[in-house]
């Protein structure tokens, strides 16, 4: 495996590089999808139990894995982490050869507030400044895992004034994502917990509307119970004194058969 980190944008984002040497043992691996990790946080800070867990499960499947370090609090202003995202996916496609990534099969998942990025990229790459990655920043798929979405009645308030600056107000209306969904948007991967008490889980309800209404391909997965943050669903994640549930744990495998189908890959 081969680790690297690089800058992106100017405000200090990073993105750290998690990727399959090429081989000649098996040459029909030497370009693989990949799947770039969008933590949660509420836009505020990122959650560390979103990141290297994710990625090695996603790496133990056999993708290519970035990990996207975007900004967070004052700095999210301005569309900020959707221009690093934007550079981010474009600058895996543009180094597709380098980094022994198809070009074809990108996928961006996200968790929470980074989910609501995630579909952003899906949603709003043709309202935000981000007009120089266009071509090179459209996900060929979404993950979104307990989703940030509406910024109205069920909205998560913490993210929306994190991005924008202010208290609720007409600013919101332009990341309320259910709104901007159209028939270029990329298909979706969805789950949420029915009795998510932090992004309640019609955030995922309004977006598979809008998702039917446009004829988007998704899937989605409301499980029962679970708190919102679970992650990978595993000890390794889970919050101290909290038991772990092993049936909202499926949504990987799950997604894993999904996106194997989107891609055409299994490992």
């Amino acid at each position: 495996m081969r680790y690297f980190e690089m800058q992106i944008g100017k405000e200090g984002a990073l993105m750290r590089g998690y990727l399959h040497e090429k081989s000649e043992s098996w040459p029909q691996f030497d370009e693989r999808p990949c799947v770039v990790v969008c933590p949660g946080g509420g836009y505020g800070f990122l959650s560390d139990r979103e990141m290297d867990p994710v990625t090695q499960e996603w790496l133990a499947q056999g993708y290519q894995v970035f990990l996207l370090l975007y900004s967070v609090a004052d700095k999210a202003r301005g569309y900020q982490p959707l221009k690093e995202l934007s550079e981010c996916v474009a600058t895996i496609r543009r180094n597709g050869d380098v980094w022994g990534v198809d070009r074809n099969r990108l996928a961006v998942l996200g968790f929470s507030a980074g989910a609501h990025l995630a579909l952003s990229m899906g949603t709003l790459r043709d309202r935000a400044p981000i007009a120089e990655d266009k071509g090179w920043n459209r996900p060929d798929a979404l993950i979104l895992c307990y989703p940030v979405v509406s910024a109205g009645e069920y909205a998560h308030e913490g993210s929306f004034e994190n991005i924008t600056g202010e208290k609720r107000g007409e600013s919101w209306k332009e990341f309320s994502l259910e709104n901007f969904v159209s028939e270029d948007t990329p298909p979706c991967f969805i789950w949420h917990t029915v009795d998510d008490a932090v992004v309640p889980v019609q955030n995922s309800l309004v977006l598979i509307n809008a998702l039917q209404q446009a004829g988007v391909s998704y899937e989605c997965h409301l499980y029962p119970t679970g708190a919102h943050g679970l992650s990978m669903c595993t000890e390794e994640v889970c919050r101290p004194g909290a038991e772990v549930d092993p049936h909202p744990r499926t949504w990987f495998y799950l997604c894993c058969q999904w996106l194997g189908q989107q891609f055409h890959f299994a490992k």
